[in-house]
């Protein structure tokens, strides 16, 4: 199986590049990431993860991004959400809130779990995201937990600040934006990537919390968890099928979906309510495959285009440097993590 293959919602990497300003070409960073720069901002629509966090670092490549992941999470909102945002306000209380985000959390992104565990001073609220510590990565994580604190603070009735901030990987270049936006200590080179929060803040009653409208909004997210949670193993299958039929050429939509036991007509609208296309998903298995081929050192160039599908090593290497930005050569002797 291959590895990577987490998706994220649109929604972080549109937030994401409108909160890095007027220092970055906004339209083509978007376009890159296979996003319509003037699109819907719809939050079913899921890019790889992959993709999100090369896209972070090439905003860090045009402008400073110290406090990029602040302002960012700094700009999200319930409604941004959808029907996860109404139950995150409908909750009777912040402890309900982050409930449905550790719960319902599958429904804007493949690659991330939350757990909330009790400490002796409140709660712990941890993010748990596998892979290597790189910059996109650390930078996703930042403003992840800022974003948490800015749904926490739109629906509470008294101001909310955690007692405490953690993040695993190192301290940038400075730390006041994120201690000035969190409103207390924020520790790098922790053990966790957590929010530690009082019993006070997580016990005083929501705004608009309401019980009826929860119960109706927590069976809608139920049934659109289990149709994400289908829809999400159809994907992998997906992904292992056109990686073992690349060898061949580019997969045909209709033969994929014949050995998944789907008609054409089927496949395509389950993709489609996943927020993918049959083209998309070829794409990005063709590009985290041959990475991956990369990484491993044991093939040759010439083999890669072959197991990845392309007719000739010249034609691999366009799509290569058209996907990352350099040629397949080039990635293989900067070594680069996955």
């Amino acid at each position: 199986m291959l590895r990577g293959m987490g998706t994220v919602t649109s929604l972080f990497a549109r937030k994401m590049v409108a909160a890095a300003g007027d220092g970055i070409d906004a339209p083509a960073l978007l376009a890159w990431a296979g996003l319509d720069p003037v699109g819907p901002w719809d939050p079913a629509v899921m890019i790889p993860a992959e993709t999100y966090y090369t896209l972070l670092e090439r905003i860090a490549e045009q402008v400073d991004v110290t406090d990029l992941p602040v302002r960012g999470g700094a700009a999200m909102r319930c409604d941004d959400y959808g029907a996860l945002g109404l139950a995150w306000k409908a909750a009777l209380d912040l402890m309900g809130s982050f409930a449905r985000v550790e719960r319902y959390a599958r429904l804007w992104t493949s690659v991330v779990r939350y757990e909330r565990r009790p400490d002796a001073r409140g709660m712990l609220f941890i993010l748990h995201r596998p892979g290597a510590r790189r910059l996109g990565l650390r930078l996703s994580n930042e403003a992840t937990l800022a974003s948490a604190i800015s749904l926490a603070r739109q629906v509470s009735r008294a101001p909310v600040s955690p007692l405490e901030v953690r993040f695993r990987h190192a301290a940038p270049k400075t730390t006041a934006h994120h201690e000035a936006w969190f409103g207390c200590p924020v520790w790098f080179g922790a053990d966790l990537d957590a929010l530690l929060i009082s019993d006070e803040a997580l016990t005083r009653p929501n705004i608009l919390g309401d019980e009826g409208i929860s119960r109706y909004l927590i069976s809608h997210l139920d049934a659109a968890l289990a149709r994400v949670t289908e829809d999400g193993d159809l994907v992998t299958q997906a992904r292992d099928a056109i990686a073992r039929a690349l060898s061949e050429g580019p997969p045909r939509m209709d033969a994929i979906a014949q050995g998944l036991g789907l008609s054409a007509r089927s496949f395509h609208r389950r993709l489609s309510e996943h927020g993918l296309t049959f083209q998309t998903l070829t794409d990005t298995t063709r590009r985290e495959l041959a990475e991956g081929l990369l990484r491993d050192g044991r093939h040759g160039l010439a083999e890669i285009a072959f197991l990845t599908g392309f007719s000739d090593q010249s034609a691999f290497t366009r799509a290569f440097k058209r996907w990352v930005g350099e040629t397949p050569a080039n990635y293989r002797k900067a070594g680069r993590s996955p």
